[in-house]
């Protein structure tokens, strides 16, 4: 069988299933930069910072399974282990940051990496006629977009 489940050429999906778990691999440090800004921040901001690094991980968790699913609708093997998304991930661990305002940088420079990465496996998927990953990172791109202009209204950038 040359098509996957969903009717889609396998040897066309194989390099969007590639970048998928590139993206995952990406996702995943992220949360757990996320996750870190959000148990060890400290200062002024603590209390609404706390608080939205929450809101934030708990959406790129939900995003992270959306991915893996994708990958399995388009059948590929979603990659599950912490030693594979260090490899593959664009995104680098940020250890022991305290300070919000580092905290937010680090937000915002993950965001502005996850875009890059997600804006390449738009256009390898457009080009296989792979709609249905278009649509769900085109989304994820969309909003996040709109995180990176929030965090640096809060930050101060005038871009």
């Amino acid at each position: 069988m040359k098509t996957n489940q969903i009717g889609l050429e396998k040897s066309e999906t194989a390099p969007i299933n590639e970048k998928l778990n590139a993206l995952l691999s990406s996702y995943h440090v992220f949360y757990q930069n996320v996750r870190g800004y959000h148990w060890n921040v400290k200062g002024e901001h603590f209390f609404s910072l706390h608080t939205k690094f929450e809101e934030l991980y708990t959406e790129l968790q939900l995003q992270i399974d959306e991915i893996a699913e994708r990958i399995l609708t388009l059948a590929g093997t979603p990659l599950h282990a912490y030693s594979d998304f260090t490899k593959y991930s664009s995104i680098k661990e940020d250890k022991n940051v305290f300070d919000g305002r580092e905290c937010v940088e680090g937000l915002v420079s993950g965001l502005q990496e996850l875009i890059e990465e997600q804006r390449s496996v738009i256009e390898a998927a457009g080009e296989a006629g792979d709609e249905g990953t278009v649509d769900l990172i085109t989304g994820y791109v969309q909003a996040q977009e709109k995180l990176i202009w929030m965090y640096n209204a809060f930050l101060g950038v005038k871009k």
